[in-house]
């Protein structure tokens, strides 16, 4: 049984959703953090620590993850979306700053052109959702998740993406890693690994790209320039960095910030840094 070091609420959302939830911290603004591909609200502990100082930081389980709901669920972009514009609802957030990570910046900016006044700024760690795949792309992937399946554990999956999220100091992970294999044996037979196939079809799917330069909402986008998940290297030899500046020229009104020296993890690899260019960003007028 995995233990959260903060006091760990839960709410019910519409669509038979448990939502698990921390809630830390004061302040005018809200800060609403949503992590990754089979993650946790833990994944923000680190700024979580800090940011609670200056403002209300809440971070979500998304459904099927952490210590939410394992109900059937379809796992696409726009229903996690939905969840989170549910919450945000059901808990009356004012204006919240939503903050994802990979998939959950994914999710964020669903959510952006789906319901656009229901926030007030995007920060975005490393998203998913700028990156382009084509046709053929996406029958190459779908052909490799499945062989690297037959060959591989789902435990032994989690481990190796968690090390490769790191460019540095791999055995940071090893918490996470930990956290998530004791999650992952609360799971019914079959389910985790559905969950990932649909969460992973979702992304492919639901791309974002032509949609962005409606997001009209301010955005800070951060990259780690030694990001080893974005852009997928099996397919696409180019860089974190031009997939990101690529990105932030669609949107009405984005800023970018590269962090050297980091990989997927940003927000936990450079804590300090991440939590800087949050604060300034939210500071500026």
């Amino acid at each position: 049984m995995v233990v959260y070091p903060y006091n760990t609420k839960f709410i019910d959302l519409p669509g038979d959703c448990k939502i698990a939830y921390i809630d830390e911290g004061k302040g005018e603004r809200t800060l609403l953090f949503i992590h990754g591909l089979a993650n946790y609200a833990l994944v923000w502990k680190n700024n979580i620590d800090y940011l609670k100082q200056y403002y209300r930081c809440i971070a979500i389980d998304l459904p099927g993850n952490g210590l939410s709901d394992k109900n059937e669920h379809d796992f696409s972009m726009r229903f996690f979306a939905e969840c989170v514009y549910e919450f945000i609802k059901a808990m009356n957030l004012k204006d919240p700053v939503v903050i994802g990570h990979s998939m959950g910046g994914h999710i964020a900016m669903t959510l952006a052109i789906a319901h656009p006044l229901c926030l007030s700024k995007l920060v975005l760690c490393a998203p998913a959702g700028l990156e382009e795949f084509t046709s053929f792309d996406k029958t190459l992937y779908y052909s490799t998740i499945h062989l690297y399946d037959f060959v591989s554990s789902e435990e032994h999956t989690l481990r190796h993406t968690i090390e490769n999220s790191f460019y540095h100091h791999k055995h940071q992970g090893e918490s996470i890693v930990k956290d998530l294999v004791a999650i992952m044996k609360t799971y019914k037979l079959n389910y985790y690994r559905k969950m990932i196939e649909s969460c992973i079809k979702g992304m492919l799917e639901e791309p974002v790209l032509d949609k962005i330069s409606s997001i009209t909402t301010p955005t800070l986008v951060m990259f780690g320039k030694h990001d080893a998940l974005i852009p997928n290297r099996l397919l696409h030899h180019t860089t974190p960095e031009h997939i990101a500046k690529t990105g932030v020229q669609k949107l009405t009104n984005g800023k970018l910030e590269m962090i050297s020296n980091c990989g997927h993890f940003l927000q936990l690899e450079k804590t300090d840094e991440v939590n800087r260019h949050i604060i300034m960003y939210l500071e500026e007028k």
